[in-house]
């Protein structure tokens, strides 16, 4: 009878393998990983087509080595509509153990500004919702998307601003 309770207690005891799981898991938990932090979104230039807003990403790197960043995708929303997006494939790297600035420039044709006009009021202010997801490629652990979030105003450009 005692042949019996064995089984359950080798069942009940970790193998080499969950405890080098384990292990590594807990390394990679309390490791030190980069940081973003994301700007508010601002007027940049106009054209005949369209307007270019534009956002800052700075991501930091505690790491002794230069870690290449993925992709970058953006959203930005105003008036709950989806006004501009896109991917950024390969924007470069973050510098070793400093920060690196990128730029989001997102493209909001005019027509678009025109039917959410209601929204703009006397002011030219136009609330914005802008989602970026920073893709970057971490050792051992691989891919690591760290996804930002920022809401705001921006003013559109009055004639002043073009002269």
């Amino acid at each position: 009878m005692s042949g019996e309770g064995e089984p359950e207690a080798a069942k009940t005891k970790p193998s080499l393998m969950d405890k080098a799981k384990n292990f590594v898991a807990e390394k990679i938990a309390h490791m030190p990983k980069p940081e973003a932090t994301l700007d508010s979104v601002s007027f940049k230039s106009m054209s005949r087509e369209c307007i270019t807003l534009h956002s800052n990403v700075n991501v930091s790197n505690p790491y002794d080595s230069r870690i290449p960043i993925c992709e970058v995708i953006y959203t930005l929303k105003c008036a709950g509509k989806v006004v501009a997006s896109g991917t950024m494939p390969d924007p470069g790297w973050i510098a070793a153990k400093d920060s690196t600035k990128l730029e989001i420039p997102a493209k909001v044709p005019y027509d678009f500004l025109i039917s959410i006009i209601k929204d703009v009021g006397r002011d030219w202010d136009i609330d914005y919702v802008l989602e970026v997801g920073l893709t970057i490629d971490l050792p051992i652990i691989g891919n690591f998307t760290i996804p930002l979030s920022t809401s705001g105003e921006f003013k559109l450009p009055t004639l002043k601003d073009m002269f």
